[in-house]
């Protein structure tokens, strides 16, 4: 069993008098997670969101219904919450009148459940995402040594718990996950009209990785307007499938400040999307899929660790550039990934010059313990 690094973090915060909200893609190991942590205590109700009775239960539930439904219990556990309509008003509710009772919610699309929950559960919740498996969370599981061996290999997979545990069979468990788990809910969203055109737009953002991306650019590419793109693009970033990295700009007028780098929260699923399934050594994108893959795998290592930081990427019109930025405790630190060590990284003394207390550090696979592991 692969300890997940959210495990004691959630246990710490049961029975301290608010909801519990997790957070994450499906098939991430959300239930699994909480069946491990909710083993052993009594009085425990587990209802699936996915359910029409539990969401008939919740969407009509009065005051007398819930107290009959719900007394005496001490934990209950709302699985795929953002299936409910206004959960959030109801999770406040049980928040504010069952007081022995510990919610936890969990949802895999913030379509619904980051609205409704966010606003009344103000300062009654603790929420966390869980992401796939992390280099941290392996490295824990069987030791550096074997998960560094393992580095090309995830480059290619990824780091979803089916996948992993599914030795020589990756690529058809990727594909059946792609396709039947991560694009679920926003493909029975009722906006979105065109699945064809949906993955044309993940198969551009694939091959764009690392690279700075426009609404306007992937449109022409793709054939479709810039409204619709920017739409797309924020409800695939609400399922967890990519996530946005902004430009620095703060002192040199020659900085781009409205750009943005587009990353996948897993290279496997990147990988599938463009069918590619090579060995980073007989590929032209390994940087690529490097740099996707470390910045990824940070924004794991800053959450389960509570580092609490800015993060960017800074280019100028010059096309100076560094990959990655943190500004943390008012301190800037800056990153160059380098699949190939012997490659020649570039430090750009125009940021050095103008961010004198800075830092920029190059990270290649021989000493990627520096920036993964605590």
């Amino acid at each position: 069993m692969i300890e997940r690094a959210l495990n004691q973090i959630i246990r710490e915060k049961l029975f301290t008098g608010k909801a519990i909200i997790l957070m994450g893609a499906r098939q991430t190991g959300k239930t699994t997670l909480l069946h491990e942590i909710i083993s052993g205590i009594p009085d425990t109700l587990w209802l699936d969101g996915d359910v029409p009775e539990v969401q008939k239960l919740f969407e009509e539930g009065s005051p007398d219904r819930f107290r009959a439904q719900f007394a005496g219990k001490k934990l209950l556990v709302v699985d795929e919450a953002q299936t409910i309509k206004d959960i959030g008003i109801r999770l406040k509710y049980l928040t504010d009148h069952f007081k022995e009772l510990q919610v936890i919610a969990t949802g895999s699309s913030s379509f619904e459940l980051a609205n409704v929950v966010n606003e009344p559960l103000t300062g009654r919740k603790w929420e966390y995402h869980l992401f796939p498996l992390s280099f941290d969370e392996m490295v824990k599981h069987h030791g550096y040594i074997k998960e560094k061996s393992l580095l090309t290999h995830r480059l290619v997979y990824g780091y979803y718990p089916e996948v992993v545990t599914a030795e020589g069979n990756e690529k058809e468990t990727l594909k059946n996950l792609s396709d039947s788990y991560l694009f679920k809910d926003i493909l029975k969203w009722e906006q979105i009209k065109s699945s064809d055109k949906l993955f044309r737009l993940l198969q551009a953002l694939a091959f764009q990785i690392g690279n700075q991306v426009s609404d306007n650019e992937l449109a022409q590419l793709i054939g479709m307007d810039h409204k619709t793109v920017s739409k797309y693009l924020d409800l695939l970033e609400k399922v967890y499938i990519i996530f946005r990295l902004p430009s620095f700009a703060r002192n040199l007028r020659n900085e781009l400040k409205m750009s943005r780098k587009i990353y996948f929260y897993d290279n496997g699923i990147r990988n599938t999307l463009i069918s590619n399934f090579q060995i980073p050594e007989m590929r032209q994108d390994a940087g690529a899929l490097w740099e996707n893959f470390m910045v990824s795998e940070r924004m794991k290592y800053n959450h389960y660790h509570k580092r609490w930081c800015n993060t960017y990427f800074w280019r100028t019109h010059e096309q100076q550039e560094i990959d990655y930025i943190e500004d943390y405790d008012g301190k800037l630190n800056g990153y160059e990934f380098k699949w190939n060590p012997i490659a020649k990284a570039r430090i750009p003394k125009t940021f050095l010059k103008a961010y004198p207390d800075s830092e920029i550090r190059i990270i290649t696979p021989g000493n990627i313990d520096e920036f993964l592991l605590k």
